[in-house]
């Protein structure tokens, strides 16, 4: 006898299809599982065992085999336990499905036949919705979740025997469990909870973007005009920013106010990001559907390298790809460990993450804005020379606080920013709101999509090579600006290619998008550490 079902798992954050073939055949009782599965997997013959046989079902004396194609795909994970239950049974004639629909199979059970939740449900229910399942049949405690894919029908149980209408039982024994007397045929699974049943082209939910507080708003900041300008250029091109000065000038403060201004996700960026914190396991609430807010991640300095990229037996997620489509913020950046400072050159550069294991390769997405912040010394005070506050480090000790900091890490942050010590910015003036700085940086974000529709980029901080120099052409007087600059720092040409794309955003900002001479100074004037300026 020999049944098929269709299952799923991640890879990565997507989901990969798996097809779960049930043999039965003469023999010593017996029951293996091939295709490459995991311990989690093997360990699976025993869950299912004890559920089937606590749901009032036989499970079969006969020689099993239940493979797990493709057979050359490590699988891994508990998502496979009701797949392999539902094959048994409809493989042994216990229970017949509904032969109208096509439907993915997914969950964990536990001994008593319960069905517990799996992770990065969304993703596999994206999957079935795109291979041209009818269904998916899941636990009832991500159905919410599922729920946000639009178009496919997604039933939730919290038990096996949901499976099976009161109605159509055959008759139970005195403890109350089903008894086995024929094979149960199901026609549909309208009796399960289901929070989509309608299969028209629906929207995807994207839900309310959280307006910032009043404790959020960049108008309670006073002064700091000249950083406020860097992070609405840092926002409105994508840009990677660095921010440098003595302690309590407010650089942490005003990093942590940069989500304020950035405009809300779209559809498509909102189900990539709800993808990566479902694959994590860290998708909590789903009742207003999609993430709308933009990411920000701020991981503490003793992170270790697999935190920060990503990385374990079973490849998770990582900081950077819990940061895509937002900020990633490393506070106090020369504490960071060097070597795990290093490991976010090739991310930064690329957009993604491949964490390559001995049977697989997996890649996560990490586009992200990167904020950071630092002293100018290990005391903090290199730049606040006052009477209370005077530098006591050493020129050695300043140069090995700054080789924490890689030059090809520093040559990647577009805006190198000094922030002033406190008696500069108490001349207070008006400041701009967090709403008035969003205006902007969304109607430059429009520009930029305008620019590059049809294209692989979104921003200019995404542009490179030929893309580059197609796109962003200089005037005479600004080219040989550039190039004076270039000669006379010896700065790379990857901080060259960078000036040019800050000078494009912030002629973006202008609303008229043609770069000038001015815009080209300014940019040139944010590289401050290229500049020796502190």
């Amino acid at each position: 006898m020999y049944g098929k079902l269709h299952s799923a798992c991640l890879y990565g954050i997507d989901g990969v299809l798996i097809e779960v073939e049930t043999d039965l055949s003469n023999g010593l009782p017996q029951t293996s599982i091939i295709g490459l599965p995991d311990s989690a997997i093997r360990e699976a013959v025993e869950r299912v065992r004890a559920a089937i046989k606590n749901c009032g079902y036989q499970y079969p004396l006969q020689r099993i085999t239940i493979n797990l194609a493709p057979a050359d795909l490590r699988k891994e994970g508990s998502s496979f336990d009701l797949a392999i239950a539902i094959g048994l049974l409809t493989t042994s004639g216990q229970l017949v499905l509904p032969a109208q629909e096509r439907t993915l199979v997914v969950g964990e059970l536990a001994l008593d036949g319960s069905v517990r939740s799996v992770p990065g449900i969304l993703s596999m229910v994206d999957l079935a919705k795109r291979q041209g399942f009818t269904s998916v049949l899941l636990p009832a405690d991500n159905l919410e979740e599922a729920s946000l894919i639009r178009g496919i029908r997604v039933y939730g149980i919290r038990h096996l025997q949901d499976i099976v209408p009161e109605r159509e039982t055959n008759s139970k024994n005195k403890e109350g469990r089903l008894q086995n007397t024929g094979p149960v045929v199901l026609k549909n699974y309208t009796h399960l909870s289901a929070l989509n049943p309608n299969v028209g082209d629906m929207e995807r939910r994207v839900g309310p973007m959280r307006s910032p507080s009043l404790d959020d708003d960049y108008s309670d900041v006073l002064g700091q005009h000249h950083v406020k300008r860097a992070l609405l250029i840092a926002a409105a091109g994508m840009h990677n920013i660095l921010l440098v000065g003595p302690p309590g000038t407010g650089k942490t403060m005003l990093i942590k106010r940069l989500p304020t201004i950035l405009p809300p996700l779209s559809e498509d960026e909102a189900l990539e990001v709800t993808k990566v914190l479902s694959a994590a396991g860290k998708l909590k609430d789903t009742s207003n559907g999609l993430i709308a807010d933009r990411p920000f991640r701020s991981p503490h300095h003793t992170i270790s390298t697999s935190g920060l990229i990503g990385g374990g037996g079973i490849p998770k997620p990582g900081e950077v790809s819990l940061a895509h489509r937002g900020i990633l913020f490393l506070d106090e950046l020369p504490e960071f460990q060097r070597q795990v400072l290093e490991v976010l050159r090739q991310p930064l550069e690329d957009r993604k993450v491949t964490i390559s294991r001995a049977r697989a390769a997996f890649t996560f997405p990490a586009q992200f804005m990167l904020a950071c912040s630092m002293n100018p010394c290990p005391c903090g005070y290199l730049s606040a020379q006052s009477e209370d506050q005077r530098c006591i480090c050493s020129p050695a000790r300043v140069a090995a606080y700054r080789a924490k900091i890689s030059g090809p890490l520093l040559d990647r942050i577009d805006l190198q920013v000094e922030v002033p010590p406190p008696g500069e910015w108490r001349k207070a003036g008006a400041s701009p709101s967090s709403a008035e700085m969003q205006s902007k940086v969304i109607h430059a974000h429009h520009i930029q999509a305008a620019r590059y529709a049809n294209r692989s980029v979104r921003w200019n901080s995404q542009l490179s090579g030929t893309l580059l120099r197609r796109t962003i052409r200089l005037p005479e007087e600004a080219d040989e600006l550039l190039q004076r600059t270039l000669q006379t720092l010896n700065l790379s040409m990857r901080a060259h290619d960078r000036i040019i794309k800050m000078a494009q955003t912030i002629a973006d900002l202008d609303h008229d998008g043609v770069i000038l001479t001015a815009h080209v100074a300014e940019a040139i004037q944010y590289r401050q550490l290229d500049l020796n300026l502190f």
